[in-house]
């Protein structure tokens, strides 16, 4: 008789191990020891938990990697970074890749001043053009005298806001009045930034409110949102980005939207959404399991209410520490369809905690001093 001879087979297929999570942080902003360093190796350790997979740190490539690595990067990558590494689709980083560098900035949102403007290498006029309807009114500018160009049409019709597009949180950003601020603010940036990264210039909004919309995949599991941000005063006295609530669902934007919504969001979902389709269209390579967008609604010079998209991120953000949270939520769950998640940068003295708080950072951040970093959730309710 053979050795089947029970009728099964002796012979156990060995279960293939767990995939490791790395973080990878070349040309990463701040400090090995700083709050975004801490941040985003906290954010791996929760994803591999999550995910069933195994957190090994920061990606090492002399290591030789005997199973596939999920990427958590600081940055998001070029298409040809992300072939380097093994990425293929959105399941094997939490983060996004895109064709060029600048791709990833917030130039891609508006046209050029103008034929015969400077352009980065891969420029997609195609972009600005179907999200025309969705976004503020504006110029990208990759030269100096292309920005003045730009800014002097802009301010015809009020205030234009200046964004670097290196800037995040905010920052790098400048509101100008007139010509000679305008000539003033342009005199900062360094050329060599200019023709690499650009900048943005934007009629200004008054009365701001500025949503977040977006939808984060994890492995199998999708989730969608929407929500606000808020400030706080740092440590030198600034006002600074100070966490994210956001409102999450089980699922995609369809699910998002089946939820009770007042016009405002709605509009802000819409937009976002629609930004994200002409991205899938207009780049090449394009893939990101993480798609955020910061949508403003407030007033123009005239009065007119306005609403559009200001940029995008497709990597790890401010409100990735609520995104995990509230996929944790729902992996504990399998009943749960919506939650509330939050986060909260706290500059300063720690505050009290809520119970089921995870911490990201606490402590002494090389540059921008004593902090604490933190997410949680809360059963949601109906607005």
């Amino acid at each position: 008789m053979s050795s089947r001879d029970d009728g099964h087979s002796n012979e156990r297929r060995e279960a293939s191990p767990p995939r490791v999570v790395v973080t990878y942080s070349i040309g990463a902003r701040g400090t090995p020891d700083g709050h975004d360093a801490s941040t985003r190796h906290e954010l791996a350790r929760r994803l591999a938990r999550l995910a069933g997979y195994r957190y090994d740190g920061e990606y090492d490539p002399t290591r030789g990697y005997q199973v596939p690595s999920y990427f958590v990067p600081a940055d998001t990558l070029t298409r040809a970074a992300a072939a380097d590494l093994g990425i293929h689709d959105e399941r094997d980083l939490f983060g996004g890749v895109v064709p060029h560098p600048f791709a990833a900035t917030k130039t891609i949102t508006h046209p050029l001043a103008g034929t015969g403007a400077h352009a980065p290498l891969g420029w997609q006029p195609d972009f600005p053009r179907l999200v025309a309807d969705v976004v503020l009114d504006g110029f990208a500018a990759f030269d100096h005298d292309d920005a003045d160009k730009a800014g002097r049409e802009l301010l015809v019709r009020g205030a234009v806001r200046l964004k670097r597009a290196t800037g995040i949180a905010g920052h790098g950003q400048f509101v100008v009045e007139n010509a000679v601020e305008l000539e003033r603010a342009l005199g900062v940036i360094d050329s060599g930034e200019m023709a690499s990264a650009g900048v943005v210039l934007e009629q200004n909004l008054a009365d701001v409110v500025t949503y977040s919309v977006g939808r984060v995949r994890v492995a199998n599991a999708v989730a969608a949102y929407y929500g606000t941000q808020h400030t706080t005063t740092n440590n030198r006295g600034l006002e600074v980005y100070g966490g994210s609530k956001i409102v999450v669902v089980r699922g995609d934007f369809d699910a998002l939207l089946a939820l009770p919504l007042t016009a405002a969001v709605r509009l802000a979902i819409a937009q976002a959404r629609a930004y994200d389709d002409a991205a899938m269209r207009c780049f090449a390579g394009f893939l990101a399991s993480r798609r955020n967008y910061d949508v403003a609604q407030g007033t123009d010079a005239t009065g007119r209410t306005r609403s559009g998209v200001l940029e995008q991120s497709w990597r790890a953000g401010g409100a990735s520490g609520a995104e995990i949270a509230a996929l944790e939520a729902f992996a504990g769950d399998p009943a749960l369809r919506v939650v509330r998640a939050m986060t909260r940068e706290v500059h300063g003295e720690p505050p009290m905690l809520p119970g089921n708080a995870a911490v990201y950072f606490s402590g002494v951040d090389p540059h921008v001093g004593l902090m604490t970093k933190y997410a949680w959730t809360e059963p949601y309710a109906d607005p």
